[in-house]
């Protein structure tokens, strides 16, 4: 190749690597100034360094990198372009006094009916979870309950602001359709607020506020991590839920990995009836342990939390990581033969299935007791503005 040429080529390839590079910057930019969201601002604590908020778990550093690594070397396993299914009947208006009963809609939401109260769990209804709708993960089945048959809403329960927890479409719906108080973590009221969306309230982990004269819900922690866009990571607090009534305490996870959070909701509410626990998208583990519980760990986790009744929740509705669609169920049976848990005991309900929770053993209901005060008293929680 003569000097010529190769100058000629030297400038094609600059070329491209400039272009290359401001196409780089560009999906950059964009993801820091358009898609990420507000960020709390408030004092420091034991989780909130001033800017950021951390697990009870330190998680490994450099995730960026280590996305981008997976994202490179994945090997995703099988999934149906699209599940063909009916919607599940109509749940009730309401459950008397002392009744429990859950349906499971899809993914991470279940509506959660107790003594005459109705709660909806991290919402989802829209096509895809993603901050547009022409990419992104898209699910594969309908929601297993019509919107249209939802009942009236006393709280909804949001654990986090990722897209397939919060999703802004559906909780613009349930505000004008099913208005309801919207509790989330720290700093994530500030997202509804800027998209004209009502009833949004902050909380801590260990808030707590009072729903009826019988029943509160407490935030609660959970291991993983909060981001809208590229540049707000973890500036956002996330978690998990426990609803607490007279006949038993209901626990929500949410999204988490494994950590010292299960053996501390156990000790704070020492008998639960049903705790939803997710066992989805989590391999491969050396990415997702740190922030997905696997189905083995689920069952751990219902274990250690000592609950009458468990359900799983997080799976068979958006491809979000390298497990197949049916490979949590499977691994699922496996771990629970090989801990002794029956299936009567950890529950994979189907797509809008509803089914209604055992009572705790008179004994257990006789002896519950409060749980313990926190090491500091928590804050109250703060409606949004």
């Amino acid at each position: 190749m003569n000097e010529k040429k190769r100058n000629r080529l030297w400038r094609w390839l600059r070329r491209i690597g400039a272009l290359a590079i401001g196409c780089f910057l560009g999906v950059y930019v964009l993801g820091c100034c358009v898609f990420s969201g507000p960020e709390y601002e408030g004092p420091a604590s034991e989780h909130f360094d001033g800017e950021h908020f951390q697990n009870l778990a330190p998680t490994p550093p450099k995730r960026f990198a280590a996305f981008w690594q997976w994202t490179f070397t994945r090997t995703p396993g099988e999934w149906r372009e699209w599940v063909e299914s009916e919607p599940g009947p109509k749940p009730p208006e309401r459950v008397g006094e002392g009744e429990l009963r859950v349906t499971f809609v899809n993914h991470a939401t279940a509506l959660i009916q107790v003594d005459g109260l109705n709660f909806l769990t991290d919402p989802q209804w829209s096509e895809r979870a993603s901050p547009v709708s022409w990419a992104g993960p898209k699910r594969v089945r309908a929601p297993g309950i019509r919107f249209e048959d939802l009942p009236p809403l006393d709280a909804v329960l949001v654990s986090h602001n990722h897209y397939d927890h919060l999703d802004i479409e559906t909780l613009r719906r349930i505000s004008e359709e099913r208005p309801a108080p919207i509790f989330v973590g720290l700093g994530v009221s500030a997202l509804l607020e800027e998209e004209e969306i009502p009833g949004g309230r902050d909380f801590d982990w260990w808030d707590s506020v009072e729903i009826s004269h019988t029943v509160r819900v407490h935030f609660v922690p959970a291991q993983h991590f909060s981001a809208r866009g590229l540049c707000d990571r973890n500036t956002t607090l996330w978690g998990g839920y426990v609803i607490e009534s007279p006949h038993g305490a209901i626990y929500f996870a949410g999204d988490t990995g494994w950590g010292p959070h299960f053996a501390m909701i156990a000790e704070r509410f020492p008998r639960l009836r049903l705790a939803l626990l997710p066992i989805g998208a989590y391999l491969p583990r050396w990415f997702m342990a740190p922030v997905h519980i696997d189905p083995v760990e689920a069952v751990r986790a219902h274990q250690t939390l000592g609950t009458l009744r468990s359900m799983g929740i997080h799976f068979g509705t958006f491809r979000l990581a390298d497990d197949a669609e049916l490979d949590p169920l499977k691994e699922l049976a496996v771990a629970q033969e090989e801990a002794g848990v029956t299936e009567d005991e950890f529950w994979v309900l189907g797509f809008g299935e509803g089914r209604d929770v055992p009572p705790l053993p008179k004994e257990a209901e006789a002896t519950e007791t409060a749980p313990p005060a926190p090491a500091q008293a928590p804050a109250k929680a703060v409606p949004a503005k």
